[in-house]
């Protein structure tokens, strides 16, 4: 329940972003979502119906392909993002542009931080970024960089390079919130010490889908045995770990890494 609350409120604030700050300047934000901007700038559609329909495919693909609870906290927001969008009027709340692209950025990373936080997502390039990441080990912050390049591109040849450049000041501001709220590293490596190994490997093991390495281990001041469980996973997938260690051992002692590079088949996990 507390995630659903923390997705609908971070959803809602998104929306007023882009109402009240983005989209009156016609700046783009990064994703599906700025797609769905540019069209709602230039068609008669809503901003909030376009985002809707964009993003139904990828939910789809999602639901049969990435983990239901990841995915259905994304159909969330996604949801109340695109009605929350066709609500709220569009209203120039600054005069100044840069202003509006900076703070705009600002609090759409704030928003979208803590969705990531509470185990969802926006959806859009995320659900692709994901989807393709599963299939090679390419690094998910480079695809959605590559993929936002597109969207300030066509923002330059469609409004102006004006805006081109605000909306990649609005993407930039975006990324640094987003990264101090949840983590600026794609991957991450869990050092697990726990008394209860074995459930905590059947935990990771069934809901994870990631390689697991175990360790025998001995506590300096008890004497006591204990088990540490060495893991990577991606940083979308951080909430529901922690998660599933608190269900298997809430007494777990846990050490999270920043993991700069990963040399070997990533699915599989360390071994």
């Amino acid at each position: 329940m507390r995630n659903i609350v923390v997705i609908t409120l971070s959803s809602i604030i998104v929306a007023l972003a882009y109402n009240l700050l983005l989209i009156p300047h016609e700046i783009l934000s990064g994703g599906l979502s700025g797609i769905a901007i540019m069209l709602g700038i230039i068609t008669p559609l809503n901003t909030g119906v376009l985002n809707l329909l964009l993003n139904l495919p990828l939910l789809i693909l999602g639901v049969l392909k990435l983990g239901k609870r990841f995915i259905g906290y994304t159909i969330l927001s996604v949801v109340v993002l695109s009605v929350s969008l066709y609500i709220i009027p569009v209203y120039k709340a600054t005069q100044d542009p840069i202003l509006a692209s900076l703070f705009g950025g600002v609090i759409v990373g704030l928003g979208l931080g803590m969705i990531f936080r509470a185990a969802g997502s926006s959806g859009g390039f995320d659900i692709i970024a994901m989807l393709l990441s599963r299939k090679r080990d390419f690094p998910l912050g480079t695809l959605i960089s590559a993929m936002n390049g597109i969207v300030v591109a066509i923002s330059g040849f469609v409004f102006s390079w004006d805006a081109a450049l605000l909306t990649l000041v609005s993407i930039y501001a975006t990324g640094k919130v987003v990264d101090t709220i949840h983590t600026s590293h794609i991957k991450l490596t869990m050092m697990i010490i726990t008394s209860k190994g074995e459930e905590v490997k059947q935990q990771l093991l069934e809901k994870l889908h990631r390689g697991v390495t175990i360790m025998d281990a001995k506590g300096a001041y008890s004497g006591e045995g204990r088990k540490v469980l060495i893991t990577v996973i991606t940083r979308y997938q951080l909430a529901d770990v922690k998660a599933m260690i608190k269900e298997a051992d809430a007494k777990a002692f846990v050490n999270i890494l920043q993991t700069t590079e990963v040399i070997g088949v990533f699915d599989r996990g360390i071994k």
